[in-house]
């Protein structure tokens, strides 16, 4: 993936001119690898995608109670980082990579770059985001992409906001969305399979030929549309964007409300939850990695609550532990999204290339 709602997030607070600090921490002192496998090198070496971000307090308590110092390796997008991987299979640049997601998963496990590990504390993860029984990743984080409405737009008009898929190609919703390019986005890939999701094989071409009349505007990445075309994000009204409806995360709003300046009391964005296709993230332990017994404290580090309560204002994701609460800014000004559309990892290895290429050509050609 090109982007993630991690990196849309740390996109939106460098559009609004702030700068993020980075999460992950915790106390994973006491590994799988018993006290008598002591580790030949005090340094772990997460390799990722260039949006995992951190506290620092939170980093350097992990790294206190394990003894472990974590050197980060950022690796462009999740794609490009995982193909690194691949073609390392076997001597790995790190031991632990984080970053790989449902839509990239089965590529990842069919090339054999994991070595199994059951992380301790895993029995607190939602059992729906546990996609591997061989325990090769370990589920870390969850999102949504969404399509998100400025919310000034459609009070204004007196227009509902859209909430479903189908209320796209109405009528008075005529160009007004614009979506990423699936071809080279992440969450332009994740619009095209929810519409996959909720129309099927059989269906979702003719879903996007009625959205592609009904004036859908398609650009690059999320950058542009979230940050230029987008009537309801501060870089939108910036760019003086026009389009009221843009495919984001659900996670913007809460993000709008952070950076605001002035902050805002609610949100200026909604989102539309019936839109939605849901991301999951996972990390594993490399195989051949230099420092198996400190991967493996690592793991078991990103699943901890410590972790997994911090990681939603460094990264703007939702923890996938049953323990983990969200912070008020999520709570107060975000969606639970119930019922979002799901592709099994294995079909979209199957079919991801011949469907991005036959959107391609259906809807930007």
């Amino acid at each position: 993936m090109s982007t993630t709602k991690k990196i849309a997030g740390a996109a939106l607070a460098a559009a609004l001119g702030v700068t993020t600090l980075s999460a992950c921490g915790g106390d994973a002192k006491d590994t799988s690898a018993g006290a008598s496998d002591a580790p030949k090198s005090t340094t772990v070496t997460l390799v990722s995608h260039d949006s995992f971000n951190v506290t620092d307090a939170v980093l350097k308590e992990f790294e206190t109670q394990s003894g472990y110092t974590v050197k980060k390796l950022k690796s462009g997008d999740a794609g490009a980082a995982l193909n690194q991987e691949i073609l390392t299979k076997g001597s790995p640049r790190g031991d632990v990579f984080f970053g790989v997601d449902n839509t990239l998963l089965s590529r990842a496990l069919d090339n054999g770059i994991f070595t199994p590990y059951e992380a301790k504390g895993l029995g607190e993860v939602k059992p729906e985001y546990l996609l591997d029984k061989e325990h090769r990743v370990t589920p870390v984080d969850s999102g949504d992409i969404c399509v998100n409405y400025d919310k000034q737009y459609f009070a204004d008009k007196k227009i509902a906001p859209p909430q479903t898929l189908d209320d796209l190609i109405k009528p008075e919703y005529k160009d007004l969305l614009v979506t990423e390019n699936a071809a080279t986005s992440s969450p332009g890939l994740g619009f095209l399979l929810a519409s996959v999701g909720k129309y099927g094989e059989e269906g979702w071409k003719d879903y996007w030929s009625k959205l592609k009349a009904n004036g859908v505007e398609v650009v690059d990445g999320w950058e542009q549309a979230y940050n230029e075309r987008f009537s309801g994000s501060a870089g939108g009204k910036k760019a003086k964007g026009d389009r009221p409806l843009v495919v984001s995360y659900a996670s913007s709003p809460p993000v709008e409300v952070l950076y605001g300046e002035p902050q805002p009391a609610e949100a200026p964005t909604g989102v539309s939850t019936g839109t939605c296709f849901r991301q999951i993230e996972f990390a594993g332990l490399l195989k051949g990695a230099k420092n198996e017994a400190g991967g493996k404290a690592l793991l078991d580090f990103l699943i901890s609550k410590k972790f997994q309560e911090d990681m939603p204002l460094q990264m703007f994701v939702n923890p996938v532990t049953k323990d983990a609460a969200l912070p008020e800014l999520f709570t107060k000004h975000g969606v639970v999204v119930e019922k979002p559309e799901a592709v099994a990892p294995e079909t979209i290895a199957k079919n991801r290339e011949q469907w991005v290429k036959a959107w391609s050509s259906l809807v930007v050609k």
